[in-house]
């Protein structure tokens, strides 16, 4: 069968683009009230520090069996909303209920089985969610497209990382606790991560809808074989057919989202101990040092925010992939520097290089990845390349509390220095990996859609 030939694409205005992301920030605002929250919700209930990476072993799982099932069934989805649309209103659906419910969580593992629920929701909605940006957008305009996905990620999770401490200036008392010992600021917050998660996503259904499938397309997807072992088999057919730039970022992801779990998993405890001298989850010390988490977490994704379109003109000099190669060394560094800190105001310095890594995750390696996969089977790898983040969060999470102890002495801030290693690594693995050349016409970037 000779491929179909796509529907046609037109030049969005910028505004356009950023309609099509806004859901985005909805979906980031509950990843960021996840990664600020969920350890200090874990020791509140209960958990002891070592453990604390099985209690996130729902995310990567989940991840690992629903991304590439769900990006190839929405290749293959038909319906009047869409390929991809149906996906992203019941995984917003059941990721606002979930937020709903989490602060409410009365024993530990009933938080870590909303959780599971909230990663699978998460899941369902964010790969068709990025096929369907590149569904939509012309070559030309797909570095805009992603970069400007990274800059609502940036929006979204600083937005969730500093709710509790507007809270607390808007006069809530930061020690209010539920009988769970649960704060009253981190309960809202979830509550208000609800309400985004639903409301971003529709906005984006309803201002910038799914281009019609072209006569062809719709012929191809009708002629495709039907079932549950049609789906997996396209799966496995995508991992023999793995273009070499994919096979290579694999090793970089893996050492990039290690790190990564490793910071956002431990940060908290970290600081508790460098800033506030306690590892006590009772202590003022520690629902301050939660705060703190959140503060310099909102402003790493601010600069992500920033970063997003400051790399636009410099992407299209240098590349996605040396971007990302110095994006990844200025991470690298700050997190080597991070539990050396004990000033609150200076903690916010390295957070600069966080942050510009940050932004550049979550935009160059799609950048990178988009021309090298074939445009028919974009939702089927971005589940498969999406793998490639939960692999080694899952490997983090079951690795970790063996090692925590004899090899990093049980302290939180040495789990620090290790993200701060794995990163170094990850810019090294991404220094050689063999980008594709563009598919479009040109490689410019419309300079007249930047925002001013």
């Amino acid at each position: 069968m000779s491929m179909a030939s796509p529907s046609p694409k037109v030049h969005l205005t910028f505004g356009q683009i950023v309609n099509m992301n806004i859901g985005f920030f909805g979906i980031q605002y509950s990843f960021g009230l996840q990664q600020g929250n969920m350890s200090p919700i874990y020791r509140y209930l209960g958990a002891d520090e070592a453990n604390l990476p099985f209690l996130y072993l729902a995310g990567p799982i989940t991840g690992l069996i629903v991304q590439p099932i769900i990006g190839a069934m929405s290749d293959r989805t038909l319906s009047p909303r869409g390929r991809r649309t149906p996906y992203f209103l019941i995984g917003a659906i059941l990721c606002s209920l979930s937020l709903f419910a989490m602060p409410f969580s009365r024993t530990l593992w009933m938080a870590a089985g909303i959780l599971w629920v909230l990663d699978a929701a998460n899941n369902i909605t964010m790969e068709p969610y990025r096929a369907y940006v590149s569904d939509r957008l012309v070559g030309a305009q797909t570095s805009l497209g992603f970069l400007t996905q990274s800059a609502f990620t940036g929006l979204g999770q600083t937005l969730s990382y500093i709710t509790p401490s507007l809270l607390v200036f808007m006069g809530m008392n930061r020690d209010a606790v539920n009988d769970r010992g649960i704060p009253t600021i981190t309960m809202l917050a979830f509550m208000m991560g609800a309400a985004f998660s639903i409301l971003s996503i529709l906005w984006s259904v309803k201002t910038t809808p799914e281009l019609p499938l072209s006569p062809d397309e719709r012929t191809r997807i009708e002629a495709m074989p039907k079932g549950f072992g049609h789906t997996l088999k396209e799966i496995a057919d995508a991992f023999r057919d793995m273009p070499t730039t994919m096979r290579q970022m694999a090793v970089m992801k893996f050492f990039q989202w290690y790190a990564m779990f490793c910071y956002w998993i431990y940060i908290a405890p970290a600081l508790a101990l460098t800033l506030f001298q306690t590892k006590d989850p009772l202590s003022p010390g520690f629902r301050e040092a939660g705060l703190v988490t959140g503060q310099v977490g909102a402003f790493y994704n601010f600069i992500a925010f920033i970063a997003a379109f400051a790399m636009i003109p410099i992407t299209r000099r240098i590349g996605a992939k040396w971007m990302h190669v110095i994006a990844l060394v200025a991470a690298s560094v700050a997190m080597l520097v991070i539990p050396s800190i004990q000033s609150r105001t200076l903690l916010f310095v390295p957070m600069l290089g966080i942050g510009l890594a940050w932004g550049s995750m979550m935009g160059n390696p799609y950048v990178m990845l988009s021309d090298s996969i074939p445009k028919d089977r974009v939702g089927v790898y971005m589940g498969v390349f999406n793998m490639f983040i939960v692999i080694p969060m899952l490997i983090q999470n079951v690795t970790l509390p063996f090692f925590y102890e004899p090899l990093l002495g049980g302290n939180p801030a040495n789990v620090i220095r290790l993200a701060g290693a794995l990163l170094a690594c990850a810019a090294v693995a991404c220094a050689f990996v063999t980008v594709a050349p563009r598919r479009a016409t040109s490689d410019v970037i419309l300079s007249s859609v930047a925002p001013h």
